[in-house]
């Protein structure tokens, strides 16, 4: 017997996620999280090419996995820079999220 896989939907997020950039990657994730079946899926948002992340960006994030949590899915973050790690510990964002590891385990 085999388990099927949860439904995946990926975003990129922008270089800078921030001030000027936040409305419209909330809008695009919870556009991705809509469109699959409540209580079902998750959405991985890929920050491997993203350089910057700023309180209001964090705060779209935040916004993104409510969002998630409140339609039963999951958000799954893929390419966090150590910098990022490191502000969401401090910030005691790190435990909202599920993170992906490209980084092969010791």
């Amino acid at each position: 017997m085999t388990t099927a896989q949860p439904p995946i939907r990926e975003l990129p997020a922008p270089a800078t996620l921030g001030l000027a950039t936040r409305e419209a990657f909330r809008r695009s994730a919870n556009e991705l999280l809509d469109e699959l079946a409540e209580g079902e899926g998750r959405l991985v948002v890929d920050l491997s090419g993203t350089k910057e992340v700023d309180s209001s960006g964090l705060g779209a994030l935040v916004m993104v996995q409510r969002h998630a949590v409140d339609r039963r899915q999951q958000v799954v973050l893929r390419g966090v820079s150590a910098e990022l790690e490191f502000l969401l510990v401090l910030t005691k964002l790190d435990d909202l999220f599920l993170f992906e590891t490209s980084r092969p385990n010791r």
